[in-house]
């Protein structure tokens, strides 16, 4: 990108309209406001031609759907708004808002397509896939999760009139911050940006705004139309629809099981037929194979049995991943999307998993094949997407399970004294004794040859385990030279650390779900992070739960998120002077446990009512944080104690009643 592009905001009113822009890397800020009491029309207007003819790009949030057709629309008539009053500009710019969000909401396409925009967009919104429903996040709620100290909602309704100029200035104040969490967005995505960047400049499309599943769906079109000679345009109409589904048609011949256990799912696959336009939630089925509960469904296998595992009296933990598992299946066996030739398809898919081996990680090339190889299966089960075929997502799946569940057949019954711990997805740990390491490879070495898959191997000294999605790893110790040892230690303190006999060590740390908390994406709830943080120490560390609460200074991490969707409102009711006074709150609210707050409940208008925090607990609302330490607010810290131990009986009972717990 150029010198000088714009962070930019929009607010349009009944009888008001302002838009703030601020340098992307500078604090330099301009605001133009159409009211009552100013008219910077003509001054906006010398703004937008400057980025225009200085090619400056604008950034926003949601800006493609929303700032960026307000803005177009404003270049295209503004000789009907030059040298009108405000009334007729506002009133103009008004109802074009109103249009904009109704076409929005009925989710039809946008007057200004990115083509048509005099002014380039950068939408961090759209860049970071938030618009899926799976990732779904307003400006506010991502406010809330990097710790934005001001994450208030308008505080006027767009209807209310703007006749004070303290409520101009309200106004003002609330886009400048919200073009300033926008930036602060930015400056975390840089290298995504950079990513796309360079990817719009070598391929010649413009993906500056795309997300992962975008980039992925245009690079394959791009190499695949040109492999098969064939146009992106003509490629990109291409689908193959189904009806039914019937998987004894898809199983790899290969798949068989010896225990009655796994010839009863293999018989209930064999014996499925599928409607292929209602994939989701179709199949569920489970097994107890050696204690352990293992569930199968259309999408793949999960299986853990809570507790903690150490490798310890001639133990040790091996976990087994196999390599891009998904996307090899498909390039092993040959399989392709029907309507693709299939020789060129899995040319092609091969080509970009063999060329990503070449490339080193830290290369941003070998991210984006990453997201190709990855991306590929989940659009093979997209309507919108030109690889769309159901059967080629369901032989994935369900082939990809049930050879992992041979795998795992044939570890448990080819090694004695094995303890399987965790199956999922593409991978399984189990606890072996000692001297069956070469059993053990040799086995998954069989395996391979049979699949013609890859697997990779390492060693867990330790695993912490809820279930199967929420987890901590502890790895075993590896030795690094000094400086880098403390510069480690330094930038990833999560990790743990010995120096002895002159060696440095290291353990790296995997945290899942529950117990995730270095390295949340953006979207993601981080409610009460510091409950996840006193686990991981409690855990790994040792450190007992009262003191980490207790002595924790992070006041954020006391601090849970909410958001309230549709008809859905949020109150806070309060004892004020012995009389009960309700209060309606924001759409998005930040709050933390007190000892002496409010009840904030959920309410709908059908009468629904849903405390946000069930029982005694009491809660203040934070969304404006002005510094204060957990120590100036009035929390109680039992709760957070209280639901530490809680997740801490769940995995081991008796550990709470030893005091101090111990690991190393």
């Amino acid at each position: 990108m150029k010198k000088n592009h714009w962070v930019m905001d929009i607010e349009t009113m009944q009888d008001f309209f302002c838009v703030v822009f601020i340098h992307y890397k500078s604090e330099e800020q301009h605001s133009f406001v159409v009211s009552r009491f100013q008219n910077d029309f003509l001054s906006l207007m010398k703004f937008l031609k400057q980025n225009i003819d200085n090619k400056e790009w604008h950034i926003s949030f949601n800006g493609l759907s929303f700032d960026s057709q307000i803005i177009q629309y404003i270049i295209e008539i503004y000789k009907d708004l030059l040298n009108k009053d405000y009334v007729y500009i506002t009133d103009k710019l008004y109802n074009k808002a109103q249009e904009v969000i109704e076409t929005a909401r009925q989710q039809r396409f946008v007057e200004y397509g990115p083509k048509k925009l005099k002014i380039k967009q950068l939408d961090v919104f759209k860049l970071n896939h938030w618009d899926n429903p799976a990732k779904s996040s307003s400006l506010k709620w991502i406010q809330y999760t990097m710790d934005w100290e001001n994450m208030e909602e308008m505080p006027l309704h767009h209807t209310e009139l703007i006749d004070t100029r303290e409520k101009q200035d309200l106004i003002l104040m609330y886009c400048v911050n919200d073009v300033l969490s926008t930036k602060q967005i930015m400056e975390l995505s840089s290298s995504q940006i950079n990513l796309r960047g360079a990817l719009t400049n070598e391929y010649k499309i413009d993906l500056y705004s795309a997300s992962e599943p975008r980039i992925s769906k245009e690079l394959f079109k791009y190499f695949l139309s040109e492999k098969i000679g064939m146009s992106k345009w003509e490629l990109n109409k291409l689908r193959t629809k189904r009806d039914i589904i019937k998987v004894n048609d898809i199983i790899l011949p290969y798949i068989s099981f010896k225990t009655p256990d796994f010839q009863s799912i293999l018989e209930k696959f064999k014996a499925l037929k599928i409607d292929a336009n209602e994939t989701k939630g179709a199949f569920s089925y489970s097994i107890d194979y050696r204690g352990v509960k293992t569930d199968f469904g259309l999408g793949g296998v999960h299986g853990a049995k809570g507790g903690i595992y150490e490798a310890k009296e001639g133990m040790i933990i091996m976990s087994s991943d196999v390599t891009s598992f998904y996307p090899n299946l498909a390039i092993r066996n040959k399989w392709s999307p029907a309507h693709i030739p299939k020789e060129e398809f899995c040319e092609q898919y091969e080509w970009f998993f063999e060329e990503r081996k070449k490339i080193p990680k830290k290369d941003p090339k070998n991210y984006v094949y990453k997201i190709i190889l990855n991306s590929t299966y989940g659009l093979s089960n997209d309507e919108n997407s030109f690889l769309y075929d159901p059967e080629f997502t369901m032989r994935i799946t369900i082939n990809g399970q049930l050879s992992l569940m041979m795998l795992y057949e044939m570890l448990s019954e080819g090694i004695p004294g094995s303890k399987p711990i965790m199956q999922n997805t593409d991978g399984l740990e189990m606890l072996i004794p000692v001297h069956m390491k070469d059993r053990y490879l040799d086995i998954c070495a069989q395996w391979e040859k049979l699949t013609k898959l890859q697997l990779e191997h390492d060693q867990y000294q330790k695993m912490i385990i809820g279930d199967v999605n929420n987890y901590i790893g502890i790895n075993t110790y590896r030795e690094v030279d000094v400086d880098t040892y403390f510069s480690m230690k330094e930038s990833t303190p999560e990790y743990l650390y010995i120096s002895r006999g002159g060696k440095y060590l290291y353990a790296p740390t995997k945290c899942k779900g529950r117990f995730e908390f270095s390295s949340l994406a953006m979207h993601k709830n981080k409610s009460f992070l510091v409950i996840r943080k006193a686990l991981y120490d409690f855990f790994v560390k040792g450190t007992p739960v009262r003191q980490f609460i207790l002595n924790h200074n992070n006041t954020f991490d006391f601090c849970g998120g909410v958001k309230a969707k549709g008809l859905w409102k949020f109150y806070e009711t309060c004892m004020v002077n012995g009389e009960v006074e309700k209060t309606p709150l924001s759409k998005i609210i930040r709050y933390y446990i007190s000892n002496k707050g409010c009840k904030i409940t959920k309410e709908n208008p059908d009468g629904r009512v849903i405390q946000t925090e069930s029982g005694k607990w009491l809660q203040q609302t934070l969304n404006q944080y002005k510094g204060e330490k957990p120590s100036d607010l009035d929390i109680n810290y039992d709760y957070y104690i209280q639901a530490v131990e809680k997740e801490i009986r769940n995995i081991e009972p008796e550990l709470l009643n030893y005091g101090q717990y111990v690991l190393f």
